[in-house]
């Protein structure tokens, strides 16, 4: 049975996650990134090469996308190579199921216990 405070918990890092792939062009470049393995990682000239658009936002996208952790940089020479987060990847799925999943709702989530019109129905049915 899940809390208050257990439901906007996840509603919060659900948001967080959503929020960065709402972006057409972020979410493109997630599954991009999806497709690399960790040797192939790509840098930004190359995924704004393949995404066509410029490197400035790539590297903007790029930057939403590592605060909520779901990417990481490498440096390799003079470039940093970007790849997914595998941990964070499998918690923004599990994050998505979650917020998406069609549970039946506990007792303590009734309407009855906090609708009024509801209530009043309940007692003039007894």
């Amino acid at each position: 049975m899940e809390t208050r405070e257990k439901i906007q918990e996840n509603a919060d890092e659900q948001a967080a996650v959503f929020g960065a792939l709402a972006d057409p062009t972020r979410l493109r470049l997630v599954k991009l990134l999806c497709r690399q393995r960790d040797p192939d990682a790509l840098c930004v000239n190359a995924l704004a090469a393949l995404l066509g658009v410029t490197q400035s936002a790539v590297s903007q996208h790029l930057r939403v996308l590592r605060a909520i952790g779901l990417v990481k940089g490498e440096r390799r020479g003079y470039h940093i190579h970007y790849f997914v987060n595998q941990d964070m990847l499998e918690k923004c799925r599990e994050l998505a199921l979650s917020a998406l999943s069609m549970e039946k709702p506990s007792e303590e989530q009734s309407c009855r216990e906090y609708c009024p019109d509801r209530r009043e129905e309940d007692v003039s049915s007894s």
